[in-house]
């Protein structure tokens, strides 16, 4: 990669990708990322707080919860779950959900 000059200018969307592309982080990892801000922010920190460990692998999150009785409860809403993190996100990433 050719290196810039300090005082060279760079559009914001280009000094990120190349950020990115430089440090090897894939969108993989940031998905993985913004998927726990969104899944925070969208289920509230009731549920948060029984959110033990949360994993994207592919289009499948996995989320381990501490409560039997809201993972039962989550259960019934997958579905609506899914489409309001995907519309969090501001892509289809999520297609699968499987509660832990």
């Amino acid at each position: 990669m050719k290196k810039r000059r300090k005082n060279e200018e760079m559009k914001l969307g280009d000094l990120l990708k190349s950020f990115v592309d430089e440090n090897k982080l894939d969108k993989k990892g940031l998905n993985q990322v913004k998927v726990r801000d969104v899944w925070n922010s969208q289920m509230g920190p009731a549920i948060e707080k029984y959110t033990t460990n949360l994993m994207l692998k592919n289009d499948t999150l996995y989320v381990q919860l501490s409560s039997s009785v809201l993972r039962e409860e989550l259960s019934y809403g997958k579905e609506k779950i899914i489409r309001n993190l995907n519309e969090e996100m501001g892509k289809e990433i999520i297609s699968k959900l499987v509660l832990r």
